[in-house]
């Protein structure tokens, strides 16, 4: 008997009892029960839970594994902890109790509960136990397995599993290429991509969308390009939205806002998501006002807006600086559209106020809003602060910052107060704050900045000269300022917060990541092309008025992307209109 609600399932296990356990029909449809219950979306896991623990379920290892799947796909974390429960009794399970050993269908789930519950010491030690048993040439297992080690961060025991497997699938691949990504390697995604082409398997939307999030990240408009072509030549994704929305994500963040809408354009069903990243895309582009239109566009097609959605319209009102919108989409997210605000909208809100010199009406937001906020929101607060002069505040906040448990451990905060201090001359508290990072072994990140130039990613660093050609990109950096200083170029030395001479904070200026990868891109592509750069960092305004002042000299666009915006430069000017 088929079972469609549980009011069904309660109805036949009514007939099963009345049958009693011995009959064939009686125990063929227990099992159909069983499944309906642990499985279906109208089911009821809690039964099947009760169903296994009634010892009526036939003696088999299905039972146990399809119970552990399903709390595995559960969002509840105490189901993840139920299912290594259920697993540890399939171990250990006393002798007389009748309960099967696990087998290669019930590892799968049990990992992905591991991974879930960010249980790296017992992953590991199930590891060892597939190992034993002999299960680690199942591909299955192994697939989870890389998954789990992606999601411990453990990069290095994830491509070890992989590399070892006799068998891979597109599954394998896909997940491998996905931690990569998550862990911020996004080139070695590409190439791990470019292998998987070449060992002739087939790739799939999951794939399609990992390797789009690479290529994302470090602005690889060929690469992109490339795999957009993969997708219209095997007609990849046209069944959902996913493809597109990478799309138009990976052209957007890599410099090509017209490419990102005519994606757009061709996508027929355009979903919540499809919109969205087309809104972001506008909007981190300084096309803010599209951006808006576009909301309006997407909430008079029928799509309702999501989370999502209402804080990049945020963002595009923070980027135009248009504080009366913003107030009114804030003010909107709850009341129109039923959605609780989150510390990314009046995150929006605060970094508009802050960029506008609001400071105290920032300040104001940030003590009075109903969202508890994090050690960026007050850092945002604190650079504007210092940007715009009220060092007093700056110092306040630096030291309320510093007593919030959150920044206890996070380098940015105390990068952030050594700034400040800098910049006022107070060296000594300046090292104090130094010297307590070192203790707290936290590091710096360093900038960096990637450029594509024909397919391959180059990724430079502050004064890099690992580069195999740095010596021409520093002759090519002298003539560019050479250049610009008959354009008025005036290198803004107080942005180097070190107790050294001007001439040392020139030239500690001119080796920034940007300007290195600027250098490298004039002197590899063609005269009238654009150049693209991807920067980890917030742009300093010297690098800001350097970028300016070469695309009006030599003639070119340059677009990069920092931490925060999209900058156009062209012919002097940027898109951003002096507003980062």
């Amino acid at each position: 008997m088929e079972v469609a609600t549980m009011s069904q399932a309660l109805q036949l296990h009514a007939q099963i009892l009345k049958l009693g356990p011995q009959n064939d029909v009686a125990s063929r449809n227990l099992s159909n029960l069983f499944t309906f219950a642990a499985l279906s979306p109208s089911g009821d896991l809690n039964y099947a839970r009760l169903l296994l623990s009634s010892n009526t379920l036939p003696f088999n290892s299905y039972f146990y594994n399809t119970i552990i799947r399903a709390y595995s796909r559960s969002p509840d974390p105490t189901h993840h902890s139920h299912a290594l429960s259920l697993f540890i009794s399939m171990l250990h399970g006393p002798p007389t109790h009748l309960i099967p050993q696990p087998d290669n269908f019930t590892f799968p789930s049990v990992i992905k509960c591991c991974a879930l519950l960010r249980l790296a010491h017992q992953g590991k030690q199930i590891h060892g136990l597939i190992a034993k048993m002999g299960f680690d040439s199942d591909r299955y297992i192994m697939n989870a397995l890389i998954h789990m080690y992606s999601e411990f961060g453990d990069l290095g025991v994830a491509r070890e599993v992989f590399d070892r497997m006799p068998d891979r699938d597109v599954v394998s691949w896909t997940t491998m290429i996905d931690g990569l990504v998550n862990a911020d390697r996004p080139i070695e995604a590409m190439g791990l991509f470019e292998s998987m082409l070449e060992g002739g398997v087939e790739v799939n939307d999951a794939t399609v969308v990992s390797v789009l999030r690479a290529c994302a990240d470090v602005g690889a408009l060929s690469a992109g390009r490339r795999v957009h072509g993969i997708v219209k030549e095997k007609g990849i994704g046209c069944k959902g939205s996913n493809v597109s929305t990478a799309l138009i994500d990976m052209y957007a963040k890599s410099g090509c806002v017209e490419s990102a809408r005519k994606v757009f354009n061709g996508v027929a069903e355009k979903d919540v998501f499809v919109w969205t990243a087309m809104i972001y895309g506008l909007a981190s582009h300084g096309l803010c006002e599209e951006a808006i239109d576009f909301f309006f566009k997407m909430e008079a097609s029928g799509v309702k807006p999501d989370e999502r959605t209402l804080t990049v319209v945020l963002l595009a009102c923070r980027n135009a600086g248009l504080i009366r919108e913003c107030y009114m989409f804030l003010n909107d997210v709850r009341k129109r559209y039923g959605i609780k605000p989150t510390i990314q909208h009046y995150g929006c809100m605060v970094d508009l106020l802050a960029r506008e010199g609001r400071l105290k009406e920032a300040e104001d937001v940030i003590s009075t809003m109903p969202v508890k906020p994090d050690a960026v929101l007050w850092r945002t607060l604190i650079w504007a602060c210092k940007v715009h002069g009220d060092i007093n505040r700056a110092e306040r906040l630096v030291k309320h910052l510093q007593l919030q448990d959150e920044s206890a451990d996070d380098s940015g905060s105390y990068i952030l107060a050594s700034n400040v201090y800098a910049s006022v001359g107070k060296w000594c508290n300046k090292a104090e704050v130094r010297e307590l990072m070192n203790k707290k072994g936290l590091i710096k990140p360093p900038g960096s900045s990637r450029i594509e130039v024909d397919g391959v990613v180059h990724e430079f660093v502050m004064g890099d000269y690992n580069h195999p050609e740095a010596e021409k990109i520093y002759e090519k950096l002298d003539e560019m300022v050479d250049k610009i200083r008959k354009e008025g170029y005036d290198p803004k030395v107080s942005e180097v917060l070190l107790e050294i001479n001007d001439d040392e904070k020139a030239n500690q200026l001119l080796h920034h990541s940007e300007k290195v990868a600027l250098a490298y891109g004039l002197i590899k592509t063609s005269e009238g092309s654009k150049i693209r750069i991807v920067k980890n960092l917030r742009s300093c305004e010297d690098c800001h008025e350097f970028m300016k002042l070469v695309s009006k000299s030599f003639h070119r666009d340059i677009i990069v992307r920092d931490r925060i915006h999209f900058h156009h430069f062209k012919n002097g000017d940027c898109s951003c209109k002096d507003r980062w």
